[in-house]
């Protein structure tokens, strides 16, 4: 990678994502465009020195269609000369958004770029950009006639790593408990920029829901296990409910990248460089096994290994995935989302990959690490993992 660094990061709050959600009234361009400009006001940066704005963003359909990241930078008043693009691998688009700036700036094709997500999932509802038809096609689902949806993928991992309907539910108490615990302490603080929506500012995580227990998830019933599924699958136990899988979010955050020397240049502090990343495909009806190679790709590529770690963000798509990847490198909990993660804090889709790293670069500083890994699962049998180390 060269000198390259991350500068800064931010993020909105995670808003639900219906109708009357804490972000819901803001267009999608205003929501990413409140976040670059808390994010340039932050450096102090003149806005006409970045090379290109790089978005991660999933449903790219109604208001989110316009090349999102373009519309978003105009929104906060920005310079016109300063393009943008937008990168769609999944819920790994805002990881792969930071891979692509990080690149572009060690092959001096950038001198500055901003890596972003954002979606609007109260406005631009999941799958929307699909508008009914087979995003697959006739040879895919020759080739795998058993496709399945991400719920009933995260059925299978939890079959096949033999993890109980009580493990999951403890794992998303889990969740909660710890973005709570993060909250209340201020430890989201530094990465939250606030925004004003309707007159009111928001500035707290709306998702987080105090007071979850275990068994207030074990009355939940599961919610993948359709008859036809249940037909396919009589051997599952079905355990995958809206309590142990991510939220549907609203949010956005974004992401300052530069050469090393650019930055002493404009006198600004370097928080984090890049050491390794990777990202691989996986089996795309298990769909969500991916992290775990590539955790190991980018583990080799870094001379690491597990125990280097002293944050891991695995995105709680479901809570399945964090603990299948748990039971495979053996990290202890306590270093495993430490802050919460997808369950309680919510999956804004393509922001979320841009949201974890903000929060693991956060967590590292407070926690006084050095390494962080972040990694995730996505639709179609992929998976991205990238490993940090923070700049003392």
């Amino acid at each position: 990678m060269g000198e390259v660094v991350i500068v800064d990061a931010v993020r909105s709050i995670m808003g639900r994502g219906k109708s009357g959600g804490a972000l819901s009234g803001l267009h999608p361009a205003d929501l990413l465009g409140g976040v670059l400009t808390g994010l340039v006001d932050r450096a102090r940066l003149d806005p006409g020195l970045v090379d290109d704005v790089l978005v991660g963003c999933v449903n790219q359909s109604g208001e989110q269609s316009a090349t999102p990241g373009r519309q978003a930078w105009l929104s906060a008043g920005y310079p016109e000369h300063v393009p943008s693009v937008t990168i769609e691998r999944k819920c790994g688009s805002g990881q792969q958004a930071l891979d692509f700036a990080l690149w572009g700036v060690a092959a001096g094709a950038y001198d500055i770029a901003i890596a972003a997500g954002v979606e609007s999932m109260s406005r631009v509802p999941m799958g929307s950009a699909a508008m009914g038809r087979d995003p697959q096609g006739p040879g895919v689902r020759r080739r795998y006639p058993d496709l399945v949806s991400q719920g009933v993928a995260a059925e299978l991992v939890a079959d096949r790593w033999d993890l109980s309907r009580a493990q999951l539910d403890e794992y998303s108490a889990r969740s909660h408990e710890l973005a709570a615990g993060t909250a209340d302490s201020g430890g989201f603080d530094n990465e939250i920029v606030p925004l004003t929506v309707d007159d009111q500012t928001r500035s707290t995580d709306e998702s987080i829901r105090r007071g979850t227990t275990a068994e207030k998830l074990a009355g939940l019933a599961p919610v993948f296990g359709t008859d036809i599924h249940r037909e396919r699958y009589p051997e599952l136990d079905w355990k995958v409910t809206a309590g142990n899988s991510s939220q549907i979010t609203d949010g956005a955050s974004a992401l300052l990248v530069m050469s090393e020397d650019k930055a002493k240049a404009l006198g600004l502090r370097p928080r984090a460089r890049v050491v390794a990343s990777a990202v691989v495909g996986s089996d795309p009806v298990m769909m969500l096994t991916g992290p775990i190679d590539a955790t190991r790709k980018a583990l080799s590529r870094a001379g690491l290994g597990v125990h280097d770690l002293d944050v891991v963000e695995v995105n709680e798509a479901f809570a399945s995935v964090p603990l299948m990847w748990q039971e495979e490198f053996g990290v202890k909990s306590d270093r495993l989302n430490p802050a919460g993660g997808a369950i309680a804090l919510g999956h804004p889709l393509g922001a979320s990959g841009c949201r974890l790293m903000t929060t693991m670069i956060n967590q590292l500083e407070q926690r006084g690490g050095r390494y962080g890994l972040q990694t995730m699962c996505e639709a179609g049998g992929m998976a991205n993992a990238t490993i940090i180390e923070l700049i003392n």
